[in-house]
């Protein structure tokens, strides 16, 4: 009888802790398996983490059993299921009741615990997720070198990477077969499950976003790649926690231009400071790009008219070519993105006239200031991904040039801005009150320093709403909204960020 109670106990324990982890290994993910990461989430989010009833928070981005979810997943069973077994062993040889309430005990810390055994899972698999990830790399690494005519085109910047890779394969895809990375593929693995599964021998340009949170990664991803062109789009403030400061952002985004071949390519953003500085001390061939300081400038554009319908301008070059463009996308900002697609463009031989027709077919990117109708008479502006001090000017910009209507925002403020973090969100505050009729914040500590901004600006508090969640700002916007408003929604945090 007794081993049946225990067979029951162990099954009973191993279902509930099989359900509860799954919360845990989300987490594991959303941190990108990253050890330390994790457990500092763990320690800032000590009731979330810790709670026994059900998160209700709205998931944005769900857990994906991945194989390597599944294999942390299966470790982390067996690990609590060892733990369990543990004092059960003990009972069977010192069968008493203080043992079997050891045993209730270690089942109850066990499942309380579950972040942390998930933590302990996840450290024992680095030396096995390594070798496989290694087995992946190697493997990718190895098909790209055979495949000597094959163009790669390199992505990095502390934003803008995403938008200027798609429009880039925009553009080239006038006259190439172009491949390019899904959205936010740009870590070795995510570049090397694309180029293992996706890269074919009809591709002639294979156009790769790298993206780094430490010295070092963009050269992990530069090696598996070789690109035979590099761009980096900006440099700014984004992911300073990891990075500690602007120099380091600038030697890890710099690595890409050093793994680049001696007859490679550069191209630089030469409006945004810090990326001057790095073009002006590369000796390889570069094209420099901007709006600004013309005179210094490879390609540019000029003549530009801006609206909440997209944008005009004229592109040209030093050597007196120009062509007139036209594009859907928001913003003086994405015509920086749209230059550094032209000189890539370029630099592998297509026309103007190429260019201008690759230019016209440019579509938003999701969740990148793109226009959505609901058939309501509201405009939505979905801003929603990665908000950054200069994106956050640039959204307000755009959301400033519609002429009819109120103007609304939705946020909750930018995050892993480090020190600087506060003091951004209170300028961003600043800044919105200068631009906007109504302010929804979501997250009341959170979004502290955006209200004090605000304030600084004189913004009528009554028309400031504080929220806790995206659903009760959709409750609160169809309260306030009426025909010919302007709803923007500026970042969106994702599932590992609480109030």
């Amino acid at each position: 009888m007794d081993y049946i109670v225990l067979l029951a106990i162990l099954i009973i324990s191993l279902i509930l802790i099989s359900s509860r982890s799954k919360n845990s290994l989300h987490m594991v993910q959303l941190e990108e398996y990253n050890s330390d990461n994790y457990n500092k989430w763990i320690r800032n989010n000590t009731d979330r983490a810790y709670s026994f009833s059900k998160d209700t928070q709205p998931v944005k981005k769900p857990l994906v059993f991945t194989q390597r979810a599944t294999r942390l997943y299966m470790a982390n069973f067996i690990i609590s299921g060892v733990l369990i077994l543990l004092p059960m062993f003990m009972y069977v040889n010192f069968d008493n009741a203080f043992m079997f309430v050891l045993i209730l005990m270690v089942v109850f810390l066990v499942y309380r615990f579950q972040p942390d055994t998930m933590l302990l899972a996840n450290i024992i698999m680095v030396p096995f997720e390594r070798k496989i990830n290694q087995g992946f790399y190697d493997s990718a690494q190895n098909k790209i070198k055979t495949r000597e005519d094959l163009t790669v085109v390199g992505i990095t910047g502390s934003f803008g990477k995403t938008s200027t890779k798609f429009i880039i394969g925009t553009i080239l895809q006038e006259k190439y077969n172009v491949l390019n990375t899904p959205e936010s593929y740009n870590t070795p693995m995510g570049l090397s499950k694309v180029i293992n599964n996706d890269l074919r021998h009809e591709h002639e340009v294979f156009i790769a976003e790298m993206g780094a949170r430490e010295i070092g990664e963009i050269k992990e991803v530069a090696e598996l790649c070789q690109p035979n062109i590099g761009v980096i789009t900006s440099i700014g403030p984004v992911h300073i926690e990891t990075f500690k400061n602007i120099d380091n952002i600038m030697k890890t985004k710099y690595e890409l231009i050093d793994e680049l071949p001696a007859d490679g390519v550069a191209i630089f953003n030469y409006d945004n400071e810090y990326v001057k500085k790095m073009a002006d001390k590369t000796f390889k061939e570069k094209i420099l790009y901007g709006l600004e300081d013309i005179k210094n400038l490879d390609v540019y554009a000029d003549d530009i008219i801006v609206s909440e319908f997209g944008s005009i301008f004229t592109l040209r070059d030093k050597n007196g070519n120009n062509v007139s463009c036209s594009t859907k996308l928001l913003g003086k900002h994405n015509i920086y993105n749209i230059l550094a697609g032209a000189c890539v463009a370029i630099s592998m031989g297509m026309s103007f006239d190429e260019i201008s027709k690759g230019i016209s077919r440019i579509e938003p990117v999701p969740h990148r200031l793109n226009i959505i109708n609901p058939g309501t008479g509201i405009i939505i502006i979905d801003d929603a991904f990665n908000s950054n001090p200069i994106g956050t000017r640039a959204a307000l910009e755009v959301i400033s040039q519609f002429k009819e209507g109120r103007k609304i925002i939705v946020t909750p403020g930018m995050v892993e801005l480090g020190a600087m973090e506060e003091e951004a969100n209170r300028e961003f505050g600043i800044n919105i009150g200068k631009v906007c009729d109504f302010v929804i914040l979501v997250g009341e500590k959170r979004t502290k320093p955006i209200y004090e901004g605000l304030m600084e600006s004189n913004f009528n508090p009554s028309n400031i709403f504080i929220v806790n969640n995206l659903d009760e700002a959709s409750e609160r916007l169809g309260k306030i909204t009426r025909a010919k408003d302007v709803v923007l929604f500026e970042n969106d945090l994702p599932d590992n960020y609480n109030e």
